[in-house]
């Protein structure tokens, strides 16, 4: 102590209290730690994030399109956006880089925006709405990313919440994904290998124009993807990870469902879009105006139901619904009205597929019922509004029904299932039921029969085969979840069906633990304006005058304490002047 006094005291102390600052300064910049005390652990990013973070090879850049004239809720987005990306900067370092740039900034000399940039990419923006003192005030908002890696350039979705009506509640949810969505991307243009897929064919499955956008601009991206005829071969090749069967409306044989019971028993994943029921717009543009909805047919009740789902002989009406153009006042006058064949399903948000979802649309959907299947975990992912009905085969299906307004009286189910997920060890439907030509065929290419899973698997099935398919317009593709006969009127919307079919795939064939980023749920704290009007006095006050009261009592005590410890006392000063 008393060298440590003597140097103090003596000329070495402030080139060694300098140093000292450096060295901190330099210690606080090379090892520091954050401590994150929401509930909810939102400025913790998971370990799967923080793994590929430190894995990074090359240098990713991220360019950030929310910056400019935003109202509150897309610049709160943006800090959170913001905030996320310095936490990867801190995990990353120098290999990743982010910067945010005005959709209105040009690109070059040529006159060409940004935004014009982005709407090039498909990318649409938002359309707000807001009042101002002049009147009505309209704003393009861009709630994306592009993320540069390499030659390779990919685009995240900030926001997929509705347009027309933009909550606190969405923005919450799209803040909630946002690591996801950024660490899902990052990890699709890092990986040295893509997953093998499988697409379906043999049994009727849709190919061609109607799958363009799933197979172009889903698949094919980010999966290597083969056709694959069920109907020739004698097993699926454990190569590939995931088989996806689309609208089939062939009946599957017993050795095509063998071949899928025994690729889930190895592990094999499975995503089905199915039509039960044959109920097509075009047969509802005949002559008469109407159709009626019958069953495919296809055979594969038996082996859903052994997995602990069962697709019902119905037809979906919702009041929540889509809108089509019908013929009012004679044939030459047409009027949007909601057709409640079209149901619009609202995310539930009870699981990482559906959370953050804006509203996916569906067509002539059946409804899915779950049954007793022992070790098997059910997640219903899509479902009704509480003002829905199923109507059972044979159902008619008539354009005139859009003449009077549904009866509401009649819609008074609620929460009817339309897609699940199934989770868990599955057994086999031929378990003790295997014939000798079953076997036979699996032992010719040195295959065992396997009567369940060795390890949890899972399987998503969806009640509609149209979720996921594209119509045209003017012989031109149009991306799936968008409708083409509002396209170009005032009810023109792009669906969330391609963000449903994309987190369903990542969650299926996720096998690096990310889907635990998109597990987070931030709450959402609002203020109750009731108390805030009754107590808004007393907390003005509060932040107010205590604050001052603070201060002045500091130094009415601080003056209170000088004037004790270095006041000269009485006593002493009378004997000093005697």
């Amino acid at each position: 102590m008393k060298g440590l006094q003597k140097i103090l005291q003596g000329k070495w102390w402030l080139p060694l209290t300098l140093l000292i600052l450096v060295l901190l300064n330099w210690l606080a910049a090379r090892f520091h730690q954050r401590i994150d005390f929401t509930n909810e652990h939102r400025f913790t990013l998971s370990a799967p994030t923080h793994k590929l973070l430190r894995q990074l090879d090359e240098p990713v850049s991220v360019d950030v399109f929310l910056k400019g004239a935003l109202n509150s809720g897309f610049t709160g987005l943006s800090k959170t956006t913001e905030d996320m990306l310095e936490e990867f900067r801190e995990i990353a370092g120098s290999r990743l880089q982010y910067r945010f740039i005005n959709p209105k900034d040009e690109v070059g000399d040529a006159g060409v925006t940004y935004g014009d940039t982005l709407a090039g990419l498909g990318l649409t923006p938002l359309n707000l709405t807001s009042q101002v003192k002049e009147g009505q005030q309209q704003q393009l908002v861009y709630p994306y990313a592009l993320v540069h890696y390499k030659d390779a350039v990919l685009p995240v979705s900030l926001y997929e919440g509705t347009k027309a009506f933009i909550t606190q509640s969405e923005l919450n949810s799209a803040e909630a994904v946002l690591e996801y969505k950024f660490a899902s991307v990052i990890t699709k243009m890092t990986q040295t290998g893509k997953p093998m897929v499988a697409y379906s064919s043999g049994n009727g499955e849709v190919q061609g124009d109607a799958s363009y956008d799933l197979v172009e601009n889903v698949l094919k991206p980010d999966y290597n993807l083969f056709k694959l005829d069920l109907n020739k071969g004698a097993v699926i090749p454990d190569t590939f990870k995931l088989l996806v069967v689309v609208k089939p409306t062939v009946p599957f044989t017993p050795e095509a469902k063998l071949k899928i019971d025994q690729f889930v028993m190895r592990g094999g994943r499975l995503l089905l879009f199915v039509d039960k029921l044959e109920a097509e717009m075009d047969s509802l543009r005949s002559a008469k105006n109407e159709v009626v909805a019958y069953d495919r047919g296809l055979a594969l009740d038996d082996l859903l139901f052994k997995y602990g789902a069962r697709i019902n002989n119905d037809l979906l009406m919702d009041l929540q619904c889509d809108f089509l153009p019908f013929a009012v006042n004679g044939k030459d006058q047409f009027e949007f009205l909601h057709w409640n064949y079209f149901p619009l399903f609202e995310s539930r948000s009870n699981h990482v597929i559906n959370k953050g979802l804006g509203l996916v649309s569906g067509r002539f959907v059946n409804t899915i019922d779950t049954v007793e299947a022992e070790g098997i975990r059910k997640t219903v992912l899509l479902s009704s509004s509480p003002n829905a009905r199923a109507i059972a085969t044979p159902a008619l299906i008539s354009g005139r029904e859009n003449v009077n307004a549904p009866s509401d009286d009649k819609f008074k189910q609620s929460g009817l299932a339309a897609a699940v997920l199934l989770e868990g060890r599955f057994r086999s439907l031929y378990r003790n039921r295997t014939t000798t030509a079953m076997l036979d065929s699996l032992r010719a290419v040195g295959a065992m029969f396997q009567s369940e899973c060795l390890n949890d698997n899972r399987i998503i099935v969806v009640a509609d085969g149209d979720l996921v398919l594209n119509a045209f317009i003017k012989q031109e593709p149009i991306p799936m979840g968008m409708n083409p006969f509002t396209a170009g009127s005032q009810y023109e919307y792009q669906f969330a069906n391609k963000s449903f079919l994309n987190n369903c795939l990542d969650y299926l064939l996720d096998n690096n633990g990310l889907s635990a980023a998109k597990a987070k749920d931030y709450s959402l704290r609002l203020l109750d304006p009731k108390k805030v009007n009754a107590q808004k006095t007393s907390w003005t006050l509060l932040n107010i005058a205590v604050p001052v009261m603070l201060v002045v009592l500091f130094g009415l005590v601080y003056g209170w304490w000088r004037k004790r410890k270095y006041g000269r006392p009485v006593t002493a000063a009378k004997t000093a002047a005697a």
